[in-house]
């Protein structure tokens, strides 16, 4: 297993530091010593994970979008971190569809500044874009999809990460091959307390137990590679660390569950119901919304090849955690300490 003490006193800048996943990264950053610059537009919803783990103060946090090239370059200038992980982006596939230039200038232009920074910024030793496991081709097939099918998402989300791949490819391949180790991380559905997302599944669980109404499923029948949001990032910060101590690990990796926490979505929600014990039900409510892929599974094995890698929670344990976060929350706990308490539980599972 790998130890995270690698980051203690490392500088990492991590964009998007303020969404949900990057909240949980930088807690466990944090919690291991690292020097954290977060970089984030800092757009606000009505409640933000970011907020209420307290996390503000313990590092450089910093305003700013990714589609700004002078300002990102000012900030990687001044700061001259040794490490940088993506994950600033539009995150939404319903959103795309609204707004389908912002979703392609964020996630595409944003992509290019990034490694427009980097390859200007000779401190940067270790470069890490996570994207998202729809940048494939998808084909609706039973099997998982691995890292040399091809990249072509449907939805302008999905293609733009897409797109955002390809970018990294091109800058890995013309200015930063053999001068920084560059990687991109394709994660499956993510879950965990303090996920305050419209149109994520269980955001939408959490939102009908507190008030008590039936949970609306769209796509009850649709499989999703779920996984506790732990484990991507555990996963983004062990790839980060080892191509930074050997650059022959640099390549493009999924990051996933195993085959049978791959699940149905409507199976996901009766798991909810059953940990939040109160009697909930969903239903099944198709809305004619726009196109979403109604299977989609990654072949992991380069990553449990080459890292020695597995998952530490199965779909079980990760929704048992969402709802233990979420009570807590709701209780007016300090959902810092749960969240440090589930993090020490992970480092420590088998």
């Amino acid at each position: 297993m790998f130890d995270l003490s690698f980051y203690k006193g490392k500088k990492v800048l991590l964009t998007g530091h303020t969404g949900f996943k990057g909240s949980w990264m930088t807690v466990m950053l944090v919690n291991v010593g690292a020097e954290v610059i977060g970089y984030s537009s800092c757009s606000k919803t009505e409640t933000r994970l970011f907020d209420l783990c307290g996390i503000k103060d313990q590092i450089t946090h910093i305003k700013g979008d990714v589609r700004d090239l002078h300002h990102l370059l000012a900030v990687f200038h001044e700061y001259q971190p040794e490490i940088v992980i993506h994950m600033a982006a539009q995150p939404i596939v319903r959103d795309s569809y609204k707004d389908p230039v912002g979703t392609y200038e964020t996630n595409v232009i944003g992509t290019v500044n990034i490694c427009e920074a980097v390859r200007q910024t000779p401190s940067v030793k270790s470069f890490l874009n996570v994207t998202t496991d729809k940048v494939y081709e998808n084909k609706e097939w039973e099997w998982g999809y691995r890292e040399n099918e091809p990249l072509d998402g449907y939805d302008p989300y999905s293609n733009s990460k897409s797109c955002s791949e390809l970018v990294t490819h091109s800058y890995k391949s013309s200015f930063l091959d053999g001068k920084v180790a560059v990687s991109t991380a394709r994660a499956g559905n993510v879950i965990g307390g303090g996920d305050f997302a419209n149109d994520r599944i269980i955001p939408d669980c959490v939102r009908s137990a507190i008030n008590g109404q039936d949970i609306i499923v769209r796509n009850p029948f649709s499989t999703r590679p779920y996984q506790h949001v732990l484990d991507p990032v555990y996963a983004y910060l062990m790839i980060a660390a080892i191509q930074y101590q050997d650059s022959k690990y640099a390549s493009w990796y999924n990051v996933g569950p195993n085959d049978h926490d791959c699940f149905q979505t409507g199976a996901l929600v009766d798991l909810f119901v059953k940990y939040w014990g109160t009697g909930l039900k969903w239903v099944n409510q198709h809305d004619d919304g726009p196109h979403e892929a109604n299977f989609l599974k990654l072949d992991c094995s380069k990553l449990k090849t080459v890292f020695g890698w597995k998952p530490h929670w199965n779909i079980e344990t990760a929704i048992e955690k969402v709802v233990e976060w979420s009570k807590a929350w709701v209780a007016g706990k300090d959902v810092r300490v749960v969240m440090d308490k589930q993090i020490k539980e992970f480092l420590e599972a088998k």
